[in-house]
């Protein structure tokens, strides 16, 4: 059974919010590119606030979610988080967005509130207060990878993503890891958000031919690219860095066999822990509520996690937090994670769309 969490829809209104509570900045984006990621990350949410107050809530407070959207630009998501921090109306942060807009934060908010950044990032340096649950580009990109070069025998890749830090540090790793396997990148393309000319990415892909397109394009910009790409009738495999099940029943399924995702989570995962999570989801929120995916389930992880570190510290203050966050652990729907140096080391999967939904060939 879950219990009632207050979702504030106008993040001008928790400055009313009751002293007693354990407000939480819900940074996802309900507006832009990535908005379809949104429903399913604040049902996530909810479902993970709901269980940490049904256990006593955090450092004896209920837990009330403030929503902010992330579908903005990043200078503006970061200045209405940061007054939302420094006024004291949030005590902690769960977000799941773009790279450019977390580095915003990162720089605006300044240690000032625990973040916990849920999607896959692109790796590198971490600020104190920082904590990461989803995979670096180091380790994402090479199961897929790998799994495509044994297995369709890809040896020339075509590297297409949006033009932000996200995609360029996975194509960064990518191109280091291909070669390393005597593999070739025959061409790369970044594209702006929301501008995606899909007819001329088309005809560059069939001038050239790969055996394989690395695509690290993002909400509506992927599911453009990937039902023009359906409609052209090129033959070559897709892999993914941001596909989840929304994105797949976006673009309408797929049965070519040669569409896949690389993610640390899917809905399908047939683990007891995701089948419990599925469980409570779903009478959470009812049959037709939107599937579970990477990005919402990060959302339920980030929650749960925000909280675990409060309470083992003893306290939400990053100052607390940063001498214990190490050995924090939670249990989401991929299993038990568990925090050190400030991020988790956990399993990628490498899922094949069979219709509207993954089976995952590989994981490591």
């Amino acid at each position: 059974m879950t219990h009632p969490v207050t979702v504030v829809i106008d993040p001008l209104e928790a400055h009313l919010l009751k002293a007693e509570t354990f407000r939480v900045g819900l940074v996802v984006p309900v507006s832009g590119v990535l908005g379809l990621a949104g429903p399913c990350a604040i049902n996530c949410a909810m479902l993970a606030a709901s269980e940490v107050n049904a256990s006593g809530g955090v450092l004896g407070k209920a837990i009330e979610l403030v929503l902010i959207d992330a579908g903005a630009a990043p200078a503006e998501v970061a200045r209405e988080v940061a007054g939302l921090a420094s006024a004291g109306a949030v005590q902690g942060l769960v977000g799941t967005h773009t790279s450019d807009v977390r580095v915003a934060i990162e720089r605006s908010v300044a240690g000032a509130v625990p973040f916990v950044y849920t999607p896959p990032y692109e790796g590198g340096a971490r600020r104190p207060g920082v904590y990461f649950l989803g995979e670096p580009a180091s380790r994402q990109v090479g199961p897929g990878l790998d799994w495509l070069i044994d297995n369709r025998r890809a040896r020339r890749w075509f590297l297409l993503g949006n033009d932000y830090v996200w995609p360029h540090l996975v194509h960064a790793s990518a191109r280091a890891h291909l070669r390393a396997r005597s593999a070739t990148v025959i061409g790369e393309r970044f594209v702006p958000f929301g501008a995606i000319d899909t007819g001329r990415i088309i005809e560059q892909l069939a001038a050239v031919r790969p055996d394989a397109v690395l695509v690290n394009l993002i909400g509506s910009d992927l599911v453009a690219f990937n039902r023009a790409f359906t409609a052209s009738g090129l033959g070559c495999a897709r892999l993914c860095g941001a596909l989840e099940e929304h994105g797949l029943l976006a673009i309408g399924g797929d049965t070519t066999g040669e569409l896949y995702a690389a993610m640390g989570y899917f809905g399908s995962l047939a683990t007891e822990a995701n089948l419990g999570l599925a469980e409570r989801y779903t009478r959470g929120f009812g049959p037709a509520a939107p599937l579970l995916n990477g990005h919402g389930h990060g959302c339920y992880e980030g929650v749960a996690m925000l909280a675990a570190l409060a309470r083992r510290a003893g306290s939400p203050s990053v100052r607390a937090i940063e001498t214990t966050a190490d050995g924090t652990t939670i249990t989401g729907g991929r299993g038990r994670l568990t925090l050190e140096d400030r991020q988790v080391n956990q399993r990628v999967y490498v899922g094949r769309a069979d219709g509207l939904d993954f089976d995952v060939v590989t994981s490591v």
